[in-house]
């Protein structure tokens, strides 16, 4: 049975769009009717969640983001997906708010990495400040028994410049802020790399990025088509587009 989605996006704009035409892109369809209902909150205005985690001021941003919540429950959502990693430290908030489920993206992640990694010991993070400080995919990564490792905190300033500057700036980003948070997560022992942050995902969208590197937003399209009721299709060409590390 087929189950519609909500989405609430505009974190940034630019991460909703690649998000929902990966979703179009990965469902196994040979007509309009395969794919499946989605009803897309683009709330660009959202207050940003790196500052709202940063400075505490935290209401502002639980009060937009949670009544995006109750709009798709009120539309028939059966299931939310969300394609921002930093709003998932107000994960348990905002899922108070709705009866529908919150696909949890970082746990989702990381238990993706380990089923398809096995021998994956120590996990790098490539995220937002935000993400980093709040500990989100520590804490997943503990609860599954993996280390989980950040960048340094000059390859961390290359991270958020490559986020805000270059992707939330409307470019395409700069490899070379990308290849050396990679090496320094790479040079702390990393077995593999969550790409954590959606304007991370679009970066992928225009570079290559090494095999070791998993997309947290391929993995909440994965789930939130199979949840939603639909097959999904690999995307077996971009898998093995990938360098080598």
């Amino acid at each position: 049975m087929r189950k519609k989605l909500g989405i609430i996006g505009g974190m940034g704009p630019e991460a909703s769009s690649f998000f929902y035409a990966r979703i179009t892109a990965r469902t196994m369809a040979s007509r309009d009717q395969d794919h499946i209902d989605m009803v897309i909150l683009s709330h660009a205005t959202m207050p940003d969640r790196t500052e709202a985690i940063l400075t505490g001021q935290k209401k502002p941003f639980l009060d937009a983001i949670t009544e995006d919540a109750r709009t798709l429950e009120k539309l028939g959502a059966a299931n939310i997906a969300i394609p921002c990693n930093t709003s998932h430290y107000f994960l348990e908030d905002i899922q108070a708010a709705t009866s529908v489920p919150i696909i949890n993206m970082v746990e989702e992640s990381v238990r993706y990495v380990l089923e398809n990694h096995p021998d994956v010991k120590k996990i790098g993070i490539m995220g937002t400040d935000g993400t980093i400080q709040t500990g989100t995919y520590y804490r997943a990564c503990e609860k599954a028994g993996v280390i989980a490792c950040v960048p340094d905190e000059e390859a961390q300033r290359d991270v958020m410049s490559l986020i805000y500057d270059d992707i939330k700036g409307g470019k395409t980003g700069d490899r070379s802020k990308f290849e050396r948070a990679y090496r320094n997560l790479m040079g702390q022992g990393c077995d593999a790399v969550i790409l954590a942050c959606t304007e991370i995902s679009v970066f992928k969208e225009y570079y290559p990025v090494p095999v070791n590197c998993v997309d947290a937003m391929d993995v909440l399209v994965r789930e939130a088509i199979l949840r939603s009721g639909a097959a999904y299709r690999p995307d077996e060409e971009k898998n093995r587009r990938g360098v080598q590390r």
